[in-house]
């Protein structure tokens, strides 16, 4: 996207506001103590939702979102705060269990994801590549099941939604180059964090595609996966980037926070026609050329291959899934 582009999306389109009836439907929604995550957990219990989950790391700013919703919609007994944790495997793990409990469940929202330049380690990664790419997709694999019985006990058509980024587009991906992507994203001593969170939303483009096309092969009831693009909008994502031209570009173009939450509501009601499509504007959008030219297919397949045996050790039989 060219900045002329990105400047005209920010300053002068105009998102639908949600209006939607959610009555009887269970959505969760992650990373929903703050930002994005938390104005679409408002929008989906206002539009009359029987249950939404917010998946939060902190249970006490999570109790904060709870009653902070229960004010603005004057809807008790609705939102739920379950602890998740995207850094650590297990407390992924232990999340999706939980979930397999629930009664019905519609939409599953995955926004929880980090933005930094620091180089640390969570589990087998650096933790942005844990965080934003394979615990995601390790929530989104297990809990597909649950998504597929809801859509075949209520003849739905369930949703999977990745919250991406137009930042996918920034990044050449060098590292699909070498002989192991996922080894050399991890190398502390070669890792680019300035492109880091570049290269998870790429990451995300890439693997979702892959997986909407595999699973629309499967025979399997079908569920609905695509991914969007919010825009820039005021949240605590980038809270551990500095720098004033950040700060004033922020200040000047980014989105209000509840803006850009539409963007993940309206992918969680989107229709069949979006699976497998990133969004943006609320739109279906091409993703960035490199995603659709012949290199972007070839990193495509490469980056399937590498994260799905990564998640198979972690959850074995999680392949099975797809």
């Amino acid at each position: 996207m060219d900045m002329r582009t990105f400047l005209y999306n920010q300053l002068f389109v105009t998102l639908p506001y949600p209006t939607a009836d959610h009555s009887g439907q269970t959505i969760i929604v992650t990373g929903a103590n703050v930002g994005l995550g938390l104005e679409a957990a408002r929008h989906f219990t206002r539009l009359n939702a029987e249950k939404v989950v917010l998946g939060v790391r902190n249970l006490e700013k999570g109790e904060a979102a709870k009653k902070s919703i229960e004010e603005t919609t004057k809807r008790k007994g609705v939102v739920e705060v379950w602890q998740l944790d995207l850094t650590s495997y297990q407390s992924t793990k232990q999340f999706v269990n939980r979930a397999e409990s629930l009664k019905r469940l519609d939409a599953v929202v995955e926004n929880a994801g980090i933005a930094t330049p620091e180089y640390r380690v969570a589990e087998d990664n650096e933790a942005t590549i844990t965080t934003n790419v394979v615990s995601t997709y390790l929530l989104g694999l297990m809990i597909l099941p649950k998504l597929r019985e809801t859509g075949t006990k209520f003849n739905i058509t369930p949703h999977l939604v990745i919250v991406s980024s137009e930042v996918h587009a920034r990044s050449s991906f060098p590292e699909r180059s070498s002989a192991n992507i996922f080894k050399t994203l991890n190398d502390k001593e070669t890792a680019n964090m300035a492109d880091r969170y570049n290269v998870s939303k790429l990451l995300e483009v890439l693997y979702t595609r892959e997986l909407a096309a595999r699973t629309k092969e499967s025979g399997k009831p079908q569920v609905i996966i695509n991914f969007l693009n919010p825009g820039l909008c005021h949240s605590s994502l980038a809270r551990e980037i500095e720098g004033w031209v950040f700060y004033i570009m922020k200040a000047l173009l980014a989105r209000p926070t509840e803006h850009g939450s539409r963007t993940l509501v309206h992918a969680a009601e989107a229709g069949s026609e979006t699976h497998g499509q990133y969004l943006s504007n609320c739109c279906i959008t091409e993703p960035s050329a490199f995603v659709t030219s012949k290199e972007g297919a070839e990193a495509q397949k490469r980056v399937w291959d590498e994260l799905s045996q990564k998640l198979e050790r972690i959850q074995p039989g999680i392949m099975a899934n797809v």
